[in-house]
């Protein structure tokens, strides 16, 4: 159990981050770190808890996020852009906060000294549109320069390959995990599950990209923390990549749009 801890935890305003802080907020310290593009944490409970600080302060700014993250026993690094929407209007900024940003969070563990876990989020799409019965020692994929899902998720795999350097270079106790398509109460961005319900519950189409066969494994943000909390635990979890998931729950992006739609009783078109 972690408890009498420090954990800094960048995009702490963001929905898996909120969903965390709610299990570790009574026997710990938590200091988020986020600048609030989004803000699932506003309104719940622990927003106001006395054991948690909020600072507000970008992934790019490398001096204010070292300076937030001393005397850190823990850190979590869940800040990111992240959905294909995002990556398209925006891919520069994708990249430089998926890469630059997880580059900034690790040096400045690394100089805090006394990190005692960093655990890195990485995606599902590294593995790309066909993540079907991957472990996690299935190679990684890549498309075409330039293809919006590539600019994401390449982003996201060289995070995961530094933070594994880290570790291996200069002994910084990281850890990745890899979510798969993670829903649930206080979902905010682009989650396809609640875009889809929301859309549906209005009538109005349910736009997707591509075909819609791409394999997704849907997962219950309570079960998706629960994983990272055994990735800050068990002492054998440093080093390794975890895919977080439900093989249970695996349906195309056609199928649950089908779903949605049937349901709530919806005629919205897909």
């Amino acid at each position: 159990m972690i408890e009498n801890k420090t954990v800094f935890i960048t995009g702490g305003a963001g929905f898996i981050a909120s969903t965390l802080i709610a299990r570790l907020v009574e026997r710990n310290r938590i200091v988020v770190y986020d600048n609030y593009t989004r803000n699932t944490l506003k309104g719940t409970p622990w927003a106001a808890h006395p054991n948690l600080r909020q600072v507000e302060g970008d992934v790019l700014d490398f001096e204010r996020l070292r300076q937030a993250m001393q005397g850190a026993d823990i850190v979590v690094h869940a800040a990111a852009i992240a959905g294909i929407e995002s990556t398209v209007k925006d891919p520069v900024r994708t990249m430089r906060v998926n890469m630059i940003g997880t580059a900034n969070a690790l040096e400045a563990a690394q100089q805090a000294g006394g990190v005692q876990r960093f655990l890195e989020f990485s995606t599902s799409e590294v593995f790309g549109s066909q993540a079907f019965k991957v472990s996690e020692g299935t190679s990684t994929v890549t498309g075409a320069v330039g293809e919006a899902r590539w600019t994401y998720a390449v982003s996201k795999l060289a995070g995961e390959h530094l933070a594994h350097a880290y570790f291996k270079q200069h002994g910084l106790p990281a850890v990745t995990v890899r979510p798969f398509n993670v829903y649930g109460p206080g979902q905010t961005g682009e989650g396809a599950l609640s875009i889809f319900i929301r859309k549906a519950l209005r009538g109005e189409d349910l736009l997707i990209f591509g075909d819609g066969t791409q394999i997704r494994a849907w997962c219950y943000v309570d079960d998706m923390v629960e994983g990272v909390m055994c990735a800050l635990e068990h002492p054998d979890a440093v080093g390794e990549s975890f895919n977080i998931g439900n093989a249970r729950a695996v349906v195309t992006i056609y199928g649950l749009a089908e779903a949605v739609c049937r349901v709530l009783g919806s005629r919205s078109r897909i």
